[in-house]
């Protein structure tokens, strides 16, 4: 099966004077970036997608949710990321359990970024229940009025022009309808970079989602409502 993915993907792929050396602990102070200090109230984020949020073979503080969150910290900002990834979700599969996994949240999140979709395209499956169920998610979200980021996919071109505009349709048209802040294609950093990917063709590396993190880090900051 992986084989069988792995080729699919595949195609999506191919779219540092003086007299005197100075201390250790001074050239490490000096070549480390700024940290804001971490201030003001906690501001909790769900990061719910598949194995591009999970961390596919990476460690999980190697995983995107958890760079995000060191990433949001280092700019100062009192973040918690929550981890929602399962690997081979498929849109349905997220739609299944979407209710469920805000009702187990200990608070309610202030945004929910919602990644997923690759697997629908890894089994071919139709554009109409892609959208259908990524809608129903929104709708549920809506309901218990929380803001959302939705990462948008990309189909390969191999799967025919008609499927590739009605699938690249999806994530800008219902960001629009349901007033969604949008990164319209999520792996952009790292799709066409071999040496970001791991070697199943598929999945981002450290360095990769390390990537992903410095691309949409910004977004994320304005995706998050005020203070209250």
């Amino acid at each position: 099966m992986l084989k069988r993915l792995s080729s699919i993907f595949a195609v999506i792929l191919l779219a540092g004077c003086g007299t005197e050396a100075p201390a250790p602990e001074k050239v490490a102070a000096a070549d480390a970036p700024f940290e804001a200090p971490v201030m003001g109230p906690e501001r909790r984020i769900l990061a719910f997608g598949d194995s591009l949020f999970a961390g596919y073979n990476v460690d999980k503080d190697d995983s995107y949710p958890a760079k995000l969150e060191a990433a949001l910290r280092a700019k100062g900002i009192n973040a918690r990321v929550s981890n929602a990834g399962v690997s081979g979700d498929t849109t349905a599969a997220g739609l299944q359990r979407l209710a469920f996994t805000l009702d187990a949240q200990e608070a309610k999140p202030e945004l929910v970024i919602v990644e997923l979709g690759g697997n629908d395209l890894l089994r071919n499956l139709p554009p109409s229940e892609t959208r259908s169920n990524l809608s129903a998610m929104l709708d549920e979200l809506a309901k218990r009025d929380i803001p959302v980021l939705l990462m948008g996919m990309r189909a390969p071109p191999n799967l025919g022009p008609e499927f590739v505009n009605e699938f690249d349709g999806i994530y800008p048209e219902l960001a629009k309808q349901y007033s969604a802040a949008l990164i319209e294609f999520f792996i952009e950093p790292v799709f066409d970079k071999p040496e970001l990917i791991q070697p199943d063709r598929i999945h981002p590396t450290e360095d990769g989602i390390e990537a992903l993190v410095g691309s949409t880090l910004d977004d994320v900051v304005k995706a998050l409502p005020p203070v209250k």
